[in-house]
């Protein structure tokens, strides 16, 4: 694993506009074609392998946690236990309803030892369109220029085509039609968000369902005569099943919020991913793994961990009120996050390349192994305004 500098693309903008990617600047800089990164296939191998086996030690994490009902670790209000069992139990018997799309886990990686998981985004994970499209575009032009390379570079990268692929299971599973509906929604105003949601519905599309999209502020509730609920878009039309980029820990305290505790309308992602999006999960993995090769070791309160380690609150994204304490020194993040309790993870210090920091988002796409994308901040936490790199491995 190398960081390798390159000339940018003239025409970069123009190409990632082309393809819906138009944030590729938010905040100044965020897609980075300046530098990419090069791991050979050995290393490509071994993250790969890591994922599979992280995801499935995930699962049984969270039936661990089902069985046990341990949901007070993971700061789950007591009225929705109920929906969560009932969605894993369709999980594990293969039902539409319980049907899991995504996740993406967080690693530390510098191609020297063991992949390390950080987190896993199992709920709405983001930066899909630029680890499926963009960075599969970025090779197909670097491939055009080889530079004195006897052979094309490849990439990790199989999000797009098992996406269409995970969308037509779906379709399978819910003995949908072609053409059935599938409403996808997000917060109105959030440029990044529509942009994977917009991306997601194209594949969506192609896998044959009907997509609409409806801002998450405009869909409501009606009950009909006989006393069911029903939730309608901004047209009124009835949302059979729902896609939402927006977090369940956000979404139970809707206004509409109470009332899919009554509706059987299918939301993805399900439910139970309120446990693998929780940063309780790397508590309960350890224990369940202890010394495990991939994971740091994870705790409810710091004092096992010494002077080096990372609070992170249980509920926190896009690096929120992290915490970095390394002896005396002490890095944190500010954010809204932290009153639903922390956990105390082992201090892995990020792969720095030159001035930056790198940390790998590995894709989990209808439960397997799909592809990487890579992150870089001159801060050792990693935020929504990390620049996004691409990849390829020879």
């Amino acid at each position: 694993m190398r960081r390798e500098l390159r000339t940018p693309r003239a025409d970069w903008p123009a190409q990632m506009e082309a393809i819906g990617f138009h944030y590729h600047s938010v905040g100044g800089t965020y897609w980075d074609e300046s530098r990419c990164y090069v791991f050979s296939a050995q290393e490509v191998d071994q993250l790969e392998a890591a994922t599979a086996e992280l995801h499935e030690m995930a699962l049984n994490a969270a039936q661990q946690v089902v069985a046990s009902k341990r949901y007070q670790e993971f700061a789950i209000p007591n009225e929705w236990t109920a929906r969560i069992e009932r969605e894993w139990q369709a999980f594990l018997d293969g039902g539409a309803t319980g049907f899991s799309l995504f996740g993406r886990m967080d690693l530390s990686y510098d191609g020297t030892g063991p992949p390390k998981l950080l987190e896993y985004n199992g709920d709405t994970p983001t930066a899909c369109l630029e680890a499926s499209v963009a960075q599969w575009q970025w090779l197909q032009a670097l491939n055009q220029d080889q530079r004195g390379r006897q052979t094309p570079a490849d990439q990790f990268n199989s999000i797009h085509e098992k996406l269409i692929a995970t969308w037509r299971d779906l379709r399978t599973r819910s003995a949908a039609a072609e053409g059935a509906s599938l409403h996808f929604s997000a917060v109105e105003g959030s440029a990044e968000d529509w942009g994977n949601v917009d991306y997601l519905r194209d594949t969506a599309t192609q896998a044959g369902w009907n997509t609409i999209a409806v801002p998450i502020e405009q869909i409501g509730v009606q009950t009909r005569a006989n006393g069911r609920l029903l939730f309608v878009d901004a047209e009124d039309a009835p949302i059979e099943r729902l896609f939402k980029l927006y977090p369940w820990e956000w979404l139970v305290h809707e206004e509409f919020g109470p009332a899919l505790l009554a509706s059987p309308m299918p939301v993805l992602e399900p439910a139970w991913k309120m446990l693998v999006s929780n940063k309780a999960l790397l508590a309960v993995l350890w224990e369940l793994y202890p010394e495990h090769p991939n994971l740091l070791p994870a705790f409810y309160e710091p004092a096992p961990l010494g002077t080096r380690y990372v609070r992170k609150p249980k509920l926190a994204r896009e690096g929120a009120n992290v915490a970095i304490i390394d002896g005396i020194e002490r890095i944190e993040s500010d954010g809204p996050y932290g009153r639903e309790g922390f956990v105390y993870q082992a201090l892995a210090p990020l792969p720095r390349f030159g001035e930056d920091y790198v940390v790998i988002g590995s894709w989990i796409i209808g439960g397997t192994p799909a592809g990487i994308g890579l992150r870089e901040d001159t801060s050792p936490i990693t935020r929504n305004s990390s620049r996004f790199v691409p990849h390829y491995f020879v």
